[in-house]
């Protein structure tokens, strides 16, 4: 079926489906590591472009290659890529655009290991960096060199939720030549689409709201142009970072009810949000769905919705926060965002601990943040759970 001009919740159902052998009604997961060819010919076809069979798995699988052909038509690009975890796909954008002498200018507050992979590793093959506050573009025009090639923004910013204004950003990125990546795993394609933005490339850590349910780990890559496409996945091939069919297969069940979800529990984020801003103990709030946001109007603008992630700072800090966390009773203390669970976690000893201090502080991951990621339970349990926790401190 095309799907290409159906709507967002018959892409979520149908997108990527392909008509089976057996008839089954949901993509079929193909375990296999090879493939068999009909003949020597028609291996070498294979091999050489001629014939779009397929060869081995980590170049290609009819399971993960339904899930790719979702997404991409999720986030309305040319081609999905499909991988193992979330930072195999940020590696892979790495790896593919980036090199020796080549600089590239990151959002200062993004996933912890997003940024600590470039500092750490990709710094040793001499690519340069400057991780700034991208919500402002008079940082991000500052820091362009003649060897800028990559822009690469997490937006909201992972976990101080700062909005970067895509539009504009792309806009002066590409008066210079250079390609813009978002990480759009906060928001999903389901409340922002990049591409349609002006942005390049879009990156998805699959476990979070597109797989919903905490039970795998899987990564993904959507481009808006072939040539960009190719020169990813050819890095992926290489790599070996491909997504297992059975993750695929998991995945392609968990988005189906991504709207459903989301709507669900950014209904209650909202509701959480205005508790939290007017608790006597709490010192402040970030949350897109309130006007004390400082990118409320951006938000609106380039958002279909808040969404269901939650910061905020008590006012005794860390220990206060400490308390809170050890204290809540339906709230799971644990990394990962996203799922069907609502989960608390303290970033500073936690996601972002491989983030020195002094860059913590300055992308504004102040030691008593906590993140909350709003699940689907009901938001009267919810605020009871938060409402007896706050009362420990």
């Amino acid at each position: 079926m095309d799907t290409s001009k159906k709507g967002f919740n018959t892409k979520l159902v149908h997108a990527g489906d392909f008509e089976d052998i057996h008839g089954s009604a949901v993509t079929p997961i193909y375990q296999t590591s090879t493939f068999k060819f009909k003949n020597a010919k028609h291996g070498a076809d294979c091999f050489a472009g001629k014939d779009p069979g397929y060869i081995y798995t980590r170049i290609g699988n009819p399971t993960i290659n339904a899930l790719e052909d979702k997404l991409a038509s999720l986030e309305n690009g040319f081609g999905g890529i499909a991988l193992s975890s979330g930072m195999a796909a940020v590696s892979t954008v790495y790896m593919a655009l980036l090199g020796q002498g080549m600089h590239m200018i990151g959002t200062s507050a993004i996933y912890g290991p997003s940024r600590g992979v470039m500092e750490r590793d990709f710094s040793r093959f001499g690519v340069e960096f400057d991780f700034v506050d991208t919500s402002d573009l008079k940082n991000i025009e500052k820091h362009i060199r003649p060897n800028t090639k990559l822009l690469y923004l997490e937006t909201p910013a992972n976990p101080t939720i700062q909005i970067t204004d895509i539009a504009a950003a792309s806009e002066l990125a590409h008066k210079h030549n250079i390609l813009v990546c978002v990480d759009n795993t906060f928001n999903s394609p389901y409340l922002q689409n990049p591409l349609d933005l002006g942005a390049d490339i879009v990156v998805h850590s699959l476990t979070k709201f597109i797989n919903g349910h905490a039970d795998i780990v899987g990564g993904a890559i959507i481009a808006k142009d072939p040539d960009t496409y190719k020169l990813i996945r050819q890095t992926m091939v290489y790599l070996g970072g491909n997504m297992d069919p059975h993750q695929a297969y998991l995945v392609i069940r968990g988005v189906k009810t991504l709207s459903l979800r989301i709507e669900r529990s950014q209904q209650s984020a909202q509701k959480i949000a205005e508790f939290l801003e007017n608790h006597p103990k709490i010192k402040w709030v970030k949350y897109p769905g309130l006007k004390s946001h400082p990118q409320f109007e951006l938000a609106k603008k380039q958002q279909k919705g808040p969404g269901s992630m939650i910061s905020f700072e008590l006012k005794d800090g860390i220990k206060a926060g400490e308390t809170l966390m050890n204290n809540v009773k339906l709230a799971i203390l644990a990394v990962s965002l996203g799922g069907v669970e609502t989960l608390i976690q303290h970033p500073a000893s936690m996601t972002h601990a491989g983030v020195s201090h002094d860059n913590r502080i300055k992308a504004g991951i102040t030691d008593g943040l906590v993140r909350l990621s709003i699940g689907i339970e009901d938001l009267d349990d919810l605020l009871d759970d938060l409402k007896q926790a706050l009362d420990k401190i």
